[in-house]
């Protein structure tokens, strides 16, 4: 069972626009409202898979209970932490070409008492029924939570016995280290922002991605974008990557690739081809909705050991 942690959910209103003016009447052709935040949406993408999975996250007000609805109807479970502050809304429009503007909002600041019950929820559900085999915990912090919350988090789902994995950025990525999550998830932004320092070559990922490791994490699956991914752990280092022929939306695409890692094992280069496959398929489909096992490619995915570190990335970090 994957048991996802989303500290700062959302409701997440995509819409497809056929261009995009500043300051004119903009007509949708489509319209799509679904539970957000990168936790929520590993869940679905587990789900749609036809795995188990839980979503714990603090929830308030009506945006939040339509969250909670959302993922009931999509047969999701769901562990709710009541707040007093609204869940916050978030907005996307999705152009033709593939270009996605988003406006996400800050969403309510917790009190210590709701992020002291975030942390025990979270130790409570990964111990029931058999206990979770992952816990994943994903996103930004919100208003109120301390950098060192993931840390505590990462602490506490070890002493529940469960393996972590880790999609954060910036100064909780770095204090969640220290914990020694057992895989962490940037993409090559936040790779090259915790080392400091730009990336031009899938070999200066790997080396950034090494630098993780020796900082306390013990795998690190790093998104490269349209270069494909890296998975670094103790055994080796594998690339892998797959053709997309048209990009609909990158909307939870990373959150889908973590979920297809984790169905798989969570460890190893099948398990680094699956997380490419579904990335993949979830960039051809709408908003952010989740690849199914019948839209997934996994033959279309090449995975080598033979890592081309000389090549320039098609999207360097500078």
């Amino acid at each position: 069972m994957i048991l996802t942690v989303t500290p700062n959910p959302s409701l997440d209103r995509t819409y497809e626009v056929p261009d995009l003016d500043r300051g004119e009447v903009v007509r949708a052709t489509r319209e799509r409202m679904d539970p957000g935040g990168k936790g929520v949406n590993v869940s679905r993408a587990v789900a749609a898979a036809g795995a188990p999975t839980l979503a714990v996250l603090p929830l308030g007000g009506a945006p939040g209970a339509l969250v909670a609805e959302l993922l009931d109807r999509q047969g999701i479970k769901v562990a709710p932490v009541p707040v007093a502050g609204r869940t916050r809304s978030n907005i996307a429009l999705a152009e033709p070409d593939g270009t996605l503007t988003k406006i996400n909002a800050p969403g309510p600041e917790l009190t210590p008492e709701e992020a002291e019950s975030l942390l025990s929820v979270v130790g409570e559900q990964a111990r029931l029924d058999g206990g979770a085999d992952w816990i994943a915990c994903c996103g930004s912090l919100p208003r109120g939570l301390a950098p060192s919350w993931y840390a505590e988090l990462v602490a506490r789902a070890h002493d529940a016995g469960a393996r972590i994995a880790l999609d954060t950025s910036g100064p909780a990525l770095l204090a969640a280290l220290r914990e020694r999550p057992d895989v962490v998830k940037p993409n090559a932004e936040e790779l090259a922002e915790a080392v400091g320092r730009p990336l031009a070559t899938v070999g200066d990922a790997v080396k950034a991605a090494e630098e993780l490791r020796e900082s306390g994490a013990a795998a690190v699956l790093a998104s490269l974008g349209a270069d494909g991914q890296l998975l670094v752990d103790a055994a080796g280092t594998w690339f892998a990557s797959a053709p997309v022929d048209v990009v609909r939306s990158n909307v939870g695409a990373g959150d889908s690739s973590l979920a297809g890692f984790l169905i798989a094992g969570g460890e190893g280069p099948e398990a680094l081809a699956s997380a490419v496959a579904h990335g993949a398929a979830a960039v051809q489909l709408p908003g952010s909705a989740m690849p199914t096992p019948a839209d997934l490619d996994p033959d279309a995915v090449t995975l080598t050991a033979e890592v081309p570190l000389d090549r320039p990335l098609k999207e360097p970090v500078t």
